[in-house]
């Protein structure tokens, strides 16, 4: 018979959602590491609030900031300039779009939320409120995800959708594709030598064989403001001394 405290504990468990993974995205999730001495340029419909003496500032309306491959679009972006030349960001949006190209590879990481804080220092991403990370068709949905873009690992907590939001709740959601150098895929028996120093498939999967699926499309993302020439911040240039 379950005793008193072990119900309470139990429930209280169940109250605080805390469903945590720490896994690792496919080899090479790492971002691009070039992004950081490239320019930070951003664009905005509103009026916007920046000083240029400390790098910071404060965009609004369909903002979209850049910094070589890495874009976030947002209703809103408070944005800084590392020492190191790094971006960091803290978006909102309804959804904040956040993407990356990785390292020494064609592919992108993105991510998806109602709140978006990216470290550019220690390429860390956090989403905040239906939260959705994808590299390619691989993809995790939770409400809090944690995803460190220099050693791809990542961390996703199920957690209750906040008033007026609707997202995946207490459940975090994933989903890994069978990877294209996977040495069974469905369908296909184990390899036979050919008698020529190397195999071939056996089954239908020699005649089923195809090329790969290329990754899913990207949602379309918000444009940039119309009719704005987009503000820039060089690694290498200061603005002139008062």
């Amino acid at each position: 018979m379950i005793e008193p405290a072990q119900r309470s504990r139990a429930r209280h468990a169940l109250a605080t959602l805390a469903l945590a993974a720490a896994l690792a995205l496919p080899a090479g999730a790492r971002a691009e590491k070039a992004d950081r001495d490239k320019p930070i340029s951003f664009t905005a419909e509103q009026p916007a609030q920046v000083d240029f003496q400390k790098r910071v500032g404060t965009l609004r309306g369909n903002v979209v900031i850049t910094q070589g491959t890495l874009t976030i679009h947002a209703d809103r972006i408070d944005f800084k300039q590392n020492p190191d030349n790094s971006l960091s960001a803290t978006a909102w949006g309804n959804p904040v779009s956040f993407r990356q190209k990785k390292d020494a590879s064609d592919e992108y990481f993105e991510g998806y939320a109602q709140k978006a804080v990216y470290d550019g220092q220690t390429q860390t991403l956090e989403l905040f409120d239906r939260a959705l990370l994808k590299q390619g068709s691989d993809e995790i949905r939770s409400n809090y995800i944690s995803y460190n873009a220099a050693t791809g690992i990542f961390k996703a907590e199920g957690r209750p959708d906040q008033p007026g939001v609707e997202g995946p709740g207490s459940r975090v959601q994933g989903v890994f594709q069978p990877r294209s150098d996977s040495p069974l895929l469905p369908g296909q028996g184990p390899a036979k030598d050919n008698g020529k120093g190397s195999t071939t498939p056996s089954g239908d999967a020699a005649k089923d064989a195809q090329p790969a699926t290329p990754a899913g499309s990207v949602p379309p993302a918000r444009g940039d403001a119309r009719g704005a020439a987009p503000l820039v911040l060089t690694p290498d240039t200061k603005p002139p001394a008062k």
